[in-house]
């Protein structure tokens, strides 16, 4: 007995089954089972349990979960370690609203111990949550034995990594320009910054700088950002770019002699309004003096001269660039160059600590214009005017950033720079474009990474430094145990304060040594987990290059191109020499269907929770992998999902349960069942050679991880090739009543084909395909099977042509029948198709008259005397592409032959033609073809295959058809009153004189086919439409 499957609420069932899964240990049996074989590493990208997971969160999952259930099908151990990411800002900023706190100082009063704590506690806030969903979305993955990047093995490896960069001399502590979040208190890395750009209106001004010892001249400067101009201390230009002294003649500033780049003249003065007084270089205006902008700050050092740097271009503003050393990485440079003072009168909270806006936000709304007015009252201000541009922000909190010249400590990534992109051409990037393009750009451009961060939760930096300047890094527990000079023991929390508070003896000087402050970037935790995850070097050293190291797989989302995946192979390269990944597949982000992205604001999240309970686990899988490439953004509309539903796991439910009920009926065992494949009739083994070409195709779509084309092939082949097409070209060979070679072969075939199909889908639908496989094979489960593999003996390209020519014609006729609404039930007298086609399917003309229910099929070697063509140009594509030729293209298609035309058009796509004398390529998009039958005719073609159909109906057809029409209703009324499938009927007509007549014509046949006893007259029964006839119809069981 083959069981039926269930019809228990989605949700329960599938949860059962998740309860089962984690009962058994099919993860444990997954990795056990294939011991011996080869390994496949995975690596997972640890996720924050301190937020909920949402819909992107399953996409993602299902990719990995698919590849890693697939790889195991295909013979490989695959080990799945989850992991959690649980230190960094995210988490801090979350106890802080937590405690209501307002900053660092609001931190250091409550306590660093107590408040890291709180954020030990509140990082699995939502684990629960993370496990349910993961539960129910059939992710296969070791959730009781993660990596925690808080645990103290984990914090030690990465200590160790640092200790390897330290002693390469690869750790610094510089002064550079470092973007900074004022609301989080710390630095951000290059590849941060690049994560939170937002679009602003700002204010912009053209400043007026007076040429010291003149009465009227100045250097006009432009810049973005006012707020800066407070710390002003030179002006920069291009070396080798033309300037011009000026004089304006018009104009509220008339008379006024300004400085700007030749070549902006006009866009900043206005054409015409000024006169030219003097041409120069850059370089001649070199170390001109100019009074100070704004005089709030002091300087130490000479300021307030021209300086000439490389990164001047005239590309927007005067050419002219207002320099503040403090808060820009090119200013940095150029005071560097120049000796120039560093003025700062901004503090670590984005505030001012001098000028007249003292302890105000220097992005604060509003605070621009009070600065512009000061400059404007000073008459210091040329021009002002509204843009909107990119502005970086927090990708934690929002703030926007400043850039400030502060004290961090950096890894010297850009001196392996060549390193980095070797290793990252060893990867196979999916798409390849992220790899070639955004990431390997990247690459190529390489920052060194500013490690550090002025917080409390996350790794301690391990690096002691002494008031000589001596600087010592650990690199273990037993090393910090060794030097300590305080009593402690390798139990110690690797956290602040308790690291803070440990001491060790200086080398040099034998003075005490204290911690330096900072904690580490949290992607240095997530780029060392190859290593962390495992405790390397402390264990595992031993098998690590073999078994543990590089990943065959990762994936993880776009915005990680500089994070995660970045952070991996910093570390990896320096540390192992080679990329830490083989394959890296890319998901985008997911929108709403609108294209919108989605947010809590607008309104449009969607709560994968719900979904599940609704359409179940697997539906919502497979419709997140069938609409679009996982690297192209998907946009998500429940409409889809439902359609997935009822398309592809409805479909695949009724083959399955009308394939179980007849096996039932029949008591057979159809694994047992043997019938030689080349003894099989021609349907099955069309549908054995399909079923085995999709094999191949949708390995060869795994194999690169194309999730879309597989999940796709797959749908077409269930919906199309197996459902519409072979079950109901077979389906009365089910109800055959002896079990000859015939019935064996149909059920033999279809048994096989649905156990393929339910490991096939099992990657990707991971439920529904262990419960088919469980019902028809009595294993334990599809998740411990192998994948099935392409037969190419079985590969029949001559079958499937012959086959796949029939399903064209019919659906062709089947097209015209829909267009001329003449009903599938209606009897025609003929088809007629191209006489070519008799030496390939002349033997199935009953297959196309049973499917189009017509009386024959006639092969016609002329069938253009059957149709009228009309060939025109497609003005829409040939006009902008043939300009004023266009006319002599109508001209010429005009002249050709239309069906050799056409012909040619389809079988290559494009044809030459001649116009206006010169040979011109002729695309099939180019052509408007138009088909006509003649008179009693209708025509359909696709790919220049033509079904030409008489729609003619004579009495006798019409008649054919009302009985047909009878038949249906009867059927339906067989379904309504339950009855079961072999009961006899008795039918009861209350009919007119045409439906009469057509019901004794066909009496036999009606009766035969819906298994009536007897057809009699009756009366006040219920009516029906039989083509227009209005016809009282009722039915009783026998």
């Amino acid at each position: 007995m083959i069981k039926n499957l269930s019809e228990k609420p989605i949700a329960q069932l599938q949860m059962e089954q998740a309860e089962q899964w984690e009962k058994e240990g099919l993860l444990e049996k997954c990795v056990n089972e294939r011991e011996g074989m080869p390994s496949f590493i995975f690596y997972e990208g640890p996720p924050t349990a301190n937020g909920r997971p949402g819909i992107h969160h399953v996409i993602a999952r299902t990719l990995k979960d698919s590849v890693c259930r697939y790889k195991t099908m295909q013979g490989f151990a695959v080990k799945r370690k989850a992991g959690w990411d649980t230190h960094g800002l995210p988490v801090e900023i979350e106890v802080e609203k937590q405690l209501n706190m307002s900053g660092k100082q609001d931190i250091e009063k409550y306590g660093i111990k107590e408040f890291n704590e709180k954020c030990k506690e509140s990082v699995f806030t939502y684990e629960s949550m993370w496990r349910e969903m993961t539960k129910r979305m059939g992710y296969l993955i070791d959730l009781d034995n993660p990596y925690i990047t808080l645990d103290n093995d984990f914090i030690e490896t990465g200590w160790w990594i640092l200790k390897e960069f330290f002693k390469a001399g690869k750790i610094y502590e510089g002064h550079k320009i470092l973007p900074y979040c004022p609301r989080c208190g710390t630095g951000l890395a290059s590849h941060e910054v690049a994560q939170g750009y937002k679009e602003v209106k700002v204010t912009t001004i053209t400043a007026k700088f007076k040429k010291a010892g003149t009465d009227n001249e100045y250097f006009l400067a432009w810049t973005t950002t006012p707020w800066t101009l407070a710390s002003n201390v030179a002006l920069t230009v291009g070396a080798d770019i033309d300037y011009v002294k000026v004089k304006m003649t018009e104009g509220e500033e008339e008379g006024n002699i300004f400085y700007v780049a030749k070549a902006l003249a006009d866009k900043t003065l206005g054409e015409g309004k000024y006169q030219v007084l003097e041409e120069m270089k850059g370089k001649d205006l070199e170390y001109m003096d100019y009074e100070q902008l704004m005089p709030f700050v002091k300087t130490d050092k000479k300021a307030f001269f021209v300086t000439c740097m490389d990164y001047v271009s005239v590309e927007d503003g005067t050419g002219i660039v207002h320099t503040a050393p403090a808060f820009g990485e090119d200013d940095y440079q150029c005071g560097r160059k120049y000796d120039l003072p560093v003025v700062n009168p901004v503090d670590e909270e984005g505030k001012y600590t001098a000028t007249p806006w003292e302890g105000r936000f220097v992005m604060e709304d509003g605070l621009d214009v009070e600065i512009i007015k000061w400059l404007a009252a000073e008459e210091k201000i040329f021009a002002k005017e509204k843009i909107v541009h990119n502005y970086p922000h927090c990708w934690r909190c929002g703030t926007p950033l400043v850039y400030y010249a502060k004290p961090s400590w950096y890894i010297e990534m850009s001196s392996l720079k060549e390193q980095l992109v070797a290793n990252n051409n060893t990867v196979n990037w999916f798409p390849d474009f992220v790899g070639e393009k955004r990431f390997g750009n990247w690459l190529e451009e390489v920052k060194d990474w500013a490690i550090s961060r002025n917080r409390y939760w996350g790794t301690p930096i391990p690096i002691w430094r002494c008031e000589c300047g001596h600087l010592e890094c650990i690199g273990s527990r037993a090393e910090l145990v060794e030097k300590a000079q305080e009593n402690i023991t390798e139990d110690i929390e690797l956290h602040r304060p308790y690291v803070d508070d440990v001491h060790i003896t200086c080398e040099k000087c034998g003075k005490t040594m204290s911690r330096i402050p900072e904690v580490m970037d949290c992607w240095f935790d997530s780029g060392s987990m190859p290593f962390a995850q495992q405790h390397y070097p402390f264990e595992n050293s031993e098998n690590f290059d073999e078994e543990l190291f590089p990943a065959d797989f990762i994936c993880e989302g776009i915005d990680q191109t500089r994070g995660w995946f970045y952070s991996l192979m910093a570390i990896s390269t320096f540390i192992k020499g080679k990329a830490p990944y083989k394959n890296v597949l890319v998901n985008d982000l997911i929108l709403d269907k609108e294209g919108k992205k989605m947010s809590k604001s607008r309104g449009n999240t969607v709560d994968p929770f719900e979904l599940f309970d609704k359409y179940g686990a697997d539906a919502t899988r497979w419709y997140l992998l069938h609409t679009s490439p996982a690297w192209s953004p998907t946009k998500f509309d429940e409409d889809g999902l439902i359609e997935i539903v009822s398309k592809f796991f409805g479909t695949l439910k009724n083959v399955y349960n009308f394939f179980a009920l007849y096996s039932n009926q029949d008591k057979l065992e159809p694994a047992s069942l043997e019938v030689p494949y080349e003894q099989r009739p021609e349907l099955d083994r069309w549908i054995i050679s399909k079923y085995n070409r999709l094999i191949r195709e949708v390995t060869e779509e795994m194999d690169r991880y194309d999730h879309m084309k597989s999940v796709r092939k797959i749908q077409e082949f269930v919906g199309e090739d197996l459902s519409n097409w072979y079950i109901r070209r077979a389906r009365r060979r089910f109800w055959g009543e002896t079990l000859d070679d015939d019935k064996k072969s149909v059920y033999a075939t279809t048994y096989e084909v649905l156990v393929g199909i339910a490991k096939m889908i099992a990657p990707f639908a991971p439920f529904i395909s262990d419960e088919m496989y469980q019902n028809l094979t009595g294993e334990e489960s599809v998740h411990l099977a192998f994948f099935p593999k392409a037969d190419e003996s079985l590969i029949d390209e001559k079958v499937e042509e012959r086959m796949d020519l029939v399903r064209t014609l019919v659906g062709l006729g089947r097209g015209i029948r829909e267009k001329e609404r003449i009903k599938v039930r209606q009897p025609l007298t003929e088809v007629m198709v191209d006489g070519k086609y008799e030496a390939v399917i002349g033997d199935l003309t009953p297959l196309i008259m049973e499917e189009l229910n017509i009386k024959t099929v006639v092969f016609e070697n002329k069938l253009d005397e059957y149709m009228n063509y009309s060939l025109k140009p497609n003005f829409k594509v040939a006009g902008p592409m043939l300009g004023k030729n266009i006319k002599a293209f109508g001209g010429a298609l005009a002249k050709a032959e239309p069906a050799a035309t056409v012909e040619k058009l389809e079988a290559d796509g494009s044809i030459t033609m001649e116009i206006n004398g010169e040979a011109t390529v002729i695309t099939r998009e180019m052509v408007d073809v138009k088909i006509d039958a003649k008179e009693g005719f209708a025509v359909a073609m696709e790919n220049n295959v033509f079904t030409i159909l008489d729609t003619t109906i004579t009495p006798e057809l019409a008649a054919e058809g009302l009985a047909r029409e009878l038949i249906s209703k009867v059927q339906q009324m067989r379904k309504q009153k339950a009855f079961e499938m072999m009961d006899n009927i008795r039918i009861f007509v209350e009919a007119d004189e045409e439906v009469a007549a057509a019901i004794e014509a066909h009496k036999d046949y009606i009766m035969k086919e819906t298994l009536a006893v007897a057809i009699e007259k009756g009366s006040g029964l219920g009516t029906a439409d039989l083509n227009g006839h209005k016809t009282g119809i009722g039915v009783e069981r026998v």
